[in-house]
């Protein structure tokens, strides 16, 4: 299982960014997807998860209406849209198969999102 997120950056808040992680080694078409975020000294936060229906979403209530997930099962990618942006969105971004599993060992280098007051 391997994933590599890219797209972050630094951003002011109010600001967007689109995050995108390619995962290989597994069929991923039949995997829940989420993405996980985890700010230095803080434990990690499940932020946003997609079923394999491609349909069914579900958001922490600190991101529900600001990001989107979404996911190409064609090009084995997940995505994160990330819409007004608020400094406390400051973190690596990681993706991962399931729900909040924070299963580290497969963790790619993960995306550094840094947010501007």
């Amino acid at each position: 299982v391997q994933f590599v997120e890219s797209g972050g950056g630094m951003v002011q808040s109010g600001g967007s960014l689109r995050l995108s992680c390619v995962a290989s080694g597994f069929r991923f078409s039949t995997e829940d997807m989420s993405w996980v975020r985890q700010a230095p000294g803080s434990a990690p936060e499940w932020v946003a998860g997609i079923h394999i229906d491609n349909t069914t979403t579900y958001y922490a209530p600190s991101v529900k209406g600001r990001f989107t997930i979404a996911r190409d099962d064609a090009k084995n990618t997940l995505y994160l849209q990330m819409n007004s942006v608020k400094p406390e969105d400051t973190a690596q971004y990681y993706c991962e198969k399931g729900w909040g599993l924070y299963d580290m060992d497969s963790w790619g280098q993960g995306t550094q999102v840094t947010v501007s007051s």
